[in-house]
């Protein structure tokens, strides 16, 4: 099916911002004089929000993974994200609906608390009786978002309203201050503490399931895995939106990029890039807890609801993902929204595909009330 006609402008734009990219690094890489360099501030001044928190970001790539806090470049750009964020939620996001929230810090035994937000289902306080609950990890390569993003506020505001849940977002660690495996730990420290808590919160234990989009998808993915590993709380649930499952890039699937004119040498490039942010080092991509579908075995995982997009080039991770947990004995569905892209879920205010989305997410949340 043809790309929705709504991405038609935004495509020109990302794609005229990756080849202005490559030829900058290529350009830095071969020792040009520097007057052939594009300039970082004409880069900013004229590439859309989005883009200009990404060239931000390479820029200084380099200077801030070894800083154990985001230097000021690195800060800019995730305010300028935030910002861009904020702009998309007002032109073609859903105004998101009054619910109860409350925050808590959850502590992480070896690395950083995590604070984490709980959205009940109504804006008159705690529920009279315990409800379920779903942990869920926002998306940004690992490296850009955060349980502030209108966006993500938003969409976990409308779920656990129309779904009848508590949404518990961590706001985990960003890399590359915080590298793998942070923000696992703290997610799983967040889901014990959930279980441990469940009577204050108002939560049902037995009835949990965990969340996750794109990077966050990986994350939720691998909670799950470290859960079944170590103590096997019941989670009922794992809800992963055009997850990232193998940081290797076996599963890349680089025929969504192709079908937007993306040369795939560009598209693996920026993919690269995201799992070098991530790990430490890249031969940890082989290891469970950063490549979930890469563990030795899945079975006993939690039931798989997988979401993917046709023009996204992760939607090989899901359907594979998928396959592998069927393989395992373990129940899973994946579905593939045709003309859509990798950040379709946010235009629920301009695209009926992106409705269909938010409507089958709260379908499946539903189903822990069963």
């Amino acid at each position: 099916m043809p790309l929705d006609p709504f991405f038609a402008d935004r495509l020109k734009r990302q794609k005229k911002y990756m080849i202005a990219q490559a030829l900058d690094i290529l350009k830095q890489r071969l020792g040009w004089p520097w007057f052939m360099r594009p300039s970082e501030e004409g880069a900013v001044k004229t590439a859309p929000p989005a883009e200009k928190a990404r060239a931000h970001e390479t820029a200084t790539r380099e200077r801030v993974v070894q800083r154990p806090q985001p230097s000021r470049r690195r800060a800019e750009h995730r305010a300028i994200a935030l910002s861009w964020d904020r702009e998309e939620q007002r032109k073609v996001g859903t105004p998101a609906p009054a619910v109860h929230t409350v925050e808590h810090v959850v502590p992480v035994a070896g690395y950083p608390s995590v604070r984490v937000r709980v959205y009940y289902p109504t804006a008159e306080g705690l529920p009279d009786s315990a409800v379920p609950a779903c942990v869920t990890f926002f998306g940004g390569a690992f490296r850009i978002g955060g349980i502030d993003f209108p966006t993500t506020d938003a969409a976990s505001r409308r779920r656990a309203a129309e779904a009848g849940v508590a949404m518990i977002a961590a706001d985990y660690a960003l890399a590359p201050e915080h590298k793998y495996p942070t923000a696992v730990v703290q997610g799983h420290a967040v889901l014990e503490w959930v279980v441990a808590h469940a009577a204050t919160l108002r939560i049902d234990p037995a009835r949990i399931a965990l969340a996750g989009m794109s990077a966050g998808g990986n994350i939720a993915a691998a909670v799950a895995l470290m859960n079944r590993d170590r103590r096997a709380l019941p989670v009922r649930l794992q809800l992963l939106e055009v997850p990232v499952v193998d940081l290797t890039g076996r599963h890349i699937d680089f025929g969504a990029s192709r079908a937007l004119g993306i040369p795939s040498l560009l598209m693996a490039r920026e993919l690269a890039s995201v799992a070098r942010t991530y790990l430490p080092h890249r031969r940890m991509a082989r290891e469970p807890y950063a490549s979930p579908i890469r563990a030795e075995s899945l079975e006993g995982m939690p039931p798989a609801v997988i979401l993917t997009a046709q023009y996204d080039p992760l939607r090989g991770d899901g359907t594979a993902y998928a396959a592998a947990l069927r393989e395992a004995g373990v129940e899973a569905s994946a579905v593939q929204y045709l003309g859509a892209t990798h950040d379709t879920v946010i235009f629920t205010g301009v695209l009926a595909v992106a409705r269909r989305w938010h409507a089958d997410v709260v379908s499946a949340l539903r189903s822990l009330h069963d």
